[in-house]
């Protein structure tokens, strides 16, 4: 009972772990917004975000990768300084600015392209299969089409209120914080779109990366070192004039989102995401995105009572249908990647035949005798000329 359990937890781990990063980053989209609103610099949230990631991770790199970490090379090293570049410079600081332009409803709503554009990339670089002709490549395109879709559901379609007894008597005519205009929510869709492709880039390299440096947490520290070593340089070049107040940070929501987002959004997504792509893949990981704007949308509607609406369970639902229908494909994958490709090739069954004359004497070939050691004085199995060597043995004919 206890195997079963254990194989059954060992199915569902990689599940769990992905819809643990998406509560993780819907936790960082409120904190994110709240701290940007009390003027804080995305540029230093960025910086002082990886920085808490490096210093939380690199004790466990330094002790629990000794043997698994391999020798840095040049190579190597280039790929890190990209990694560290694309998301944690790039993308973050695109996705914050464009979340100041618009609403973090908005940018979350934004990055469900994600799952679109790494499964498109992941085929490019054939680290995705793709057979047309296959149910299972025709899973993964519509189960990402539906994601992506479902999400576009959530944000665009209304319909009626649905009314429940905690929501009974609510307006439902809120009106939108943040009064963005048009000219804003362009810019912060454009700003959040190059960060999303950015964030595409940086899951396949850390895929292709982790094929030659097989050291998750190694390679999570050396990601976030880097990052605020670069991101440190982009702050003080965009906030030039302003150096000391940018840098400032007291015991608020600033502090707390960048603790909560440098130990969970950056330290342990980077490691986790690493771990998961070895065995199922980046566009397995980026599948589950979509659940972040369901997860933002049930807790408000929960917690904060806010109006639910008719096109929110109608896009929850498709993204649902879609998530199972990759999962799906993927689970097909995962297990075809442990079938041989070739079975083993067995010996036909062979009868043991014993040939006696009239007198009861056994006849024996010479050119095919067996000669088995039964007498304890030895392991041999070999050829012989019907004589006994090396004490008693048994001879058959075959």
């Amino acid at each position: 009972m206890n195997i079963q359990a254990h194989s059954t937890f060992e199915r569902i781990k990689p599940f769990l772990a992905v819809i643990f990063l998406q509560f993780g980053f819907a936790g960082m989209d409120v904190l994110s917004k709240a701290a940007l609103n009390q003027g804080m610099s995305n540029y230093v949230l960025v910086v002082y975000r990886h920085v808490v990631a490096f210093v939380v991770v690199v004790p466990f790199a330094v002790f629990l990768d000794k043997k698994v970490r391999p020798k840095m090379t040049l190579a190597i090293f280039t790929k890190l300084i990209v990694l560290s570049l694309l998301e944690p410079v790039i993308d973050q600081n695109l996705y914050f600015l464009g979340m100041k332009y618009t609403t973090a409803t908005f940018a979350a709503a934004m990055t469900n392209i994600l799952p679109a554009l790494t499964f498109v990339m992941a085929c490019i670089l054939r680290l995705e299969v793709l057979r047309f002709k296959s149910i299972r490549s025709q899973a993964k395109v519509v189960g990402t089409i539906a994601t992506v879709a479902g999400a576009m559901v959530i944000t665009l379609v209304k319909g009626p209120i649905i009314e429940l007894m905690w929501t009974k008597g609510r307006s439902g005519h809120q009106q939108q914080s943040g009064g963005a205009n048009l000219q804003h929510s362009i810019k912060g869709a454009i700003m959040i779109t190059i960060g999303c492709f950015s964030w595409a880039c940086f899951m396949i390299l850390q895929a292709i990366t982790l094929k030659t440096y097989p050291a998750e947490l190694s390679l999570t520290a050396w990601i976030c070192l880097l990052g605020s070593l670069e991101g440190t340089v982009v702050a003080l070049v965009m906030e030039k004039g302003n150096t000391a107040a940018i840098w400032s940070i007291n015991w608020d929501v600033k502090l707390l989102v960048a603790l909560y987002s440098g130990v969970i959004c950056s330290g342990w997504t980077y490691y986790i995401q690493g771990v998961i792509m070895k065995d199922r893949g980046p566009v397995f990981v980026t599948a589950f995105s979509p659940l972040c704007m369901v997860i933002v949308a049930v807790m408000c509607f929960f917690v904060l009572a806010e109006q639910m609406y008719l096109g929110r369970i109608l896009g929850a639902i498709i993204i649902v249908v879609g998530l199972y229908l990759v999962v799906w494909s993927k689970s097909k994958d995962y297990k075809l990647s442990f079938t041989p490709s070739t079975k083993e090739q067995t010996a036909p069954e062979k009868k043991i035949v014993i040939n006696a004359d009239s007198s009861g004497k056994e006849n024996f070939n010479p050119e095919v005798l067996v000669a088995i050691d039964v007498s304890g004085y030895g392991g041999e199995i070999g050829n012989t000329d019907g004589h006994e060597r090396d004490g008693q043995r048994n001879l058959i004919s075959v």
